[in-house]
């Protein structure tokens, strides 16, 4: 069975670190052969090279770039796949115009169309995903979401993130010594948030929990990890608030799993959330995480790591509980990559 994955590659998030995790996992299968296409360059074909899957590198621009458009359309002409998988939007209407060209091209048949949902915002009404022959849907938020938009329940698949715990932990050292760099003292309680500074993940929240948190626990500090459009905005609303020496958006950081590692709590103030992968890696490292109930967040926590969105109060307290009673949660067997994997497979083996 021959599979050919397409993923934009413009930015290396949760979405193409699952890419990576799936197509190594897919190369312990004796009878599966596997090929990426993704942007020339890009961090997810450095680290997709050299684990059993061709990875063909192309031009990738903004949107629907023509080149990788056309790109797409010979790779899938030449090796002919049984399965082509597109991982994110651009990438969906790239493989739905690729298995066009198969159907013009003539006899043989056209390679079935997959597409994994990670998000839970509203599908739109053109959307290439309403072609696929399968969803894969991230989380059961995210399957409710497709529902609600018309999608078929009997072409949607539930398949959750994975992630390699070993990997993981193994990622987190050596230490970053993040508290020495922000010149605090050794055992200062540090609560940190990893995300993209968007609307979706609304760190505004956040630090209006960190001003609810102050009186009670004015030792307390907030890392907010992350780079995006939001940044402004959230640094005038700490000035506002009088928490510059408390919080701190200290920019996107590459070693987020130490990053982690370091901290006494995780947290994910989002308003928006396909899955939460960051709250996987959480809790492979051992750490308490505290949550909104936005999309499949509560997929992964018990409820009484989960406050309701936009309550800054309640995300406070929940915080202060976490520090005073650290109760690290095991990782369910769900989230693995090896999971995860099987369950992509199964998808692929029901079409071919």
């Amino acid at each position: 069975m021959r599979i050919l994955h397409v993923d934009s590659g413009r930015e290396f998030r949760g979405g193409q670190d699952q890419v990576r995790l799936l197509v190594r996992e897919l190369a312990a299968t004796s009878d599966v052969e596997q090929c990426l296409l993704t942007k020339r360059g890009s961090e997810l074909a450095k680290r997709a090279a050299g684990r059993r899957v061709a990875v063909r590198e192309i031009p990738w621009g903004l949107g629907l770039d023509p080149r990788s458009w056309w790109r797409v359309v010979v790779e899938s002409l030449a090796w002919r796949p049984h399965i082509i998988h597109a991982h994110n939007n651009h990438a969906a209407t790239m493989a739905l115009w690729a298995r066009r060209f198969h159907n013009w091209a003539g006899p043989g048949a056209a390679p079935r169309f997959v597409a994994t949902r990670r998000v839970v915002f509203p599908l739109r009404t053109g959307s290439a995903l309403r072609r696929a022959d399968a969803v894969i849907a991230v989380s059961r938020a995210v399957n409710e979401a497709l529902v609600a938009a018309g999608v078929p329940p009997g072409e949607i698949a539930i398949v959750h993130d994975g992630i390699d715990p070993d990997e993981i932990r193994s990622a987190a050292t050596p230490a970053l010594n993040v508290r020495a760099t922000l010149g605090l003292p050794p055992g200062t309680p540090l609560v940190a948030n990893v995300a993209a500074l968007e609307q979706s993940k609304d760190q505004a929240t956040l630090i209006r929990a960190a001003h609810a948190a102050r009186t009670s626990r004015p030792e307390l500090h907030w890392l907010i990890a992350g780079a995006g459009p939001e940044r402004r905005a959230l640094a005038a609303e700490v000035g506002r608030l009088d928490l510059v020496d408390r919080v701190h958006l200290i920019g996107h950081v590459v070693r987020a799993d130490a990053l982690m590692h370091e901290s006494d709590v995780v947290v994910m103030s989002s308003r928006a959330e396909g899955l939460g992968s960051v709250v996987l890696h959480a809790l492979a490292l051992g750490k308490p995480v505290v949550a909104t109930d936005a999309g499949g967040l509560p997929e992964i926590l018990p409820p009484d790591r989960i406050v309701p969105v936009g309550d800054a109060a309640a995300l406070a307290q929940k915080v202060i509980d976490a520090l005073e009673h650290p109760s690290p949660i095991p990782l369910p067997r769900q989230f693995t990559a090896s999971t995860m994997a099987a369950g992509v497979l199964a998808v692929y083996r029901s079409l071919v």
